[in-house]
């Protein structure tokens, strides 16, 4: 970072696979805090740092309830939080332990990251369970959001005044089911039929953890993935919106015709 005067920091592991726990938290967390510190050394002018909505947790509320979740809202050690959330928590601590000591940051909390990309990994992958027909739906509800709004808000972020704060990001919240039906419906698929209800889901998870290392490749679903999309969380995007007023997001329905397009193309 010698001569570097602002940075960006998105990289981070993303799996619900079990086996790559340990190696999730660990990287996440240390890469996080190693960032973090050598920007200090550097003297770099600010860095933004991409946590998520994970890193908020989601353990408030009664089993089934509707959760309501702003940036206020604090982690709470809960079964229902994955290592994945975890890990994104610890790392998002290690920059708020940086602003600490002086460091000029500032950090976005995205919903699920909707985008082109390599379609065997991350959100992209949706796409390809939903081209295949995957049966299955949920009545969970999440916030999304198109990647280029991830973007076009931390350039916003870093070039202003703004430090010690953080900001969700999010166009929506949705379903898990409208979500799958809009590819669905883009790629010219049946969309999702079925509704995996809590008890079917832990059915569901086995099955595919089970096929998924017989044939040797990553989890598609797994226990903490099934039961994140049970979950019914809300999350407010009005902080970042009151910050910058003009801001406009991409409708589910712009992002999802435009990864459809991206995906038939390859």
């Amino acid at each position: 970072m010698q001569g570097i005067t602002h940075v960006y920091h998105c990289a981070a592991t993303v799996s619900y696979d079990s086996r790559k726990k340990k190696a999730m938290i660990h990287g996440n967390v240390t890469g996080t805090a190693h960032v973090a510190d050598t920007a200090l050394e550097a003297g770099v002018q600010k860095l933004i740092h991409v946590s998520s909505i994970a890193a908020l947790g989601r353990s408030t509320g009664p089993e089934g309830a509707d959760l309501s979740i702003d940036e206020d809202t604090h982690w709470e050690e809960s079964s229902a939080n994955s290592p994945y959330a975890e890990s994104k928590f610890l790392s998002e601590m290690e920059v708020w332990r940086a602003m600490a000591e002086g460091l000029n940051a500032a950090i976005v909390n995205p919903g699920i990251i909707l985008g082109e990309g390599d379609w065997n990994k991350g959100s992209a992958r949706l796409m390809q369970i939903v081209h295949s027909e995957f049966p299955w739906y949920t009545e969970g509800v999440n916030a999304w959001v198109d990647v280029k709004d991830v973007a076009a808000a931390m350039v916003l972020l870093m070039n202003s005044d703004i430090a010690d704060q953080r900001y969700i990001l999010s166009s929506g919240n949705f379903s898990y089911r409208e979500v799958f039906t809009a590819m669905a419906q883009a790629l010219g698929k049946r969309p999702p039929y079925r509704l995996a209800t809590p008890f079917l889901s832990e059915i569901v998870w086995r099955a595919e953890v089970f096929k998924s290392r017989l044939a040797g490749k990553e989890v598609t679903i797994s226990k903490d993935s099934a039961r994140t999309a049970q979950a019914r969380c809300s999350y407010s995007n009005a902080k970042f919106l009151q910050q910058f007023p003009q801001f406009r997001y991409h409708s589910l329905e712009e992002t999802v015709q435009r990864m459809a397009r991206a995906f038939r193309n390859q």
